[in-house]
């Protein structure tokens, strides 16, 4: 699966993207889930919703996972 980040950002913040996966449905669920641990970004597990991705990352939650594109 892919997420695209809309043109003219450069980026997206891991708890805005795990709602665009479809993973979460708030914010809040997001927190959740990322202050549990379950939550890998490139293979490392990240603490932080806040966390900046760039095109390029992965993003994984238990046996979901998805990279992030730029919108062309």
């Amino acid at each position: 699966m892919e997420i695209t980040i809309r043109q003219g950002e450069e980026f997206i913040r891991l708890g805005q993207a795990l709602k665009k996966a479809g993973i979460v449905g708030s914010g809040l669920d997001a927190k959740m889930i990322i202050l549990e641990e379950s939550v890998q970004v490139n293979g490392a597990t990240e603490t932080r919703r806040g966390r900046k991705l760039y095109p390029g990352d992965t993003v994984s939650y238990k046996d979901t996972s998805f990279q992030v594109v730029k919108c062309s």
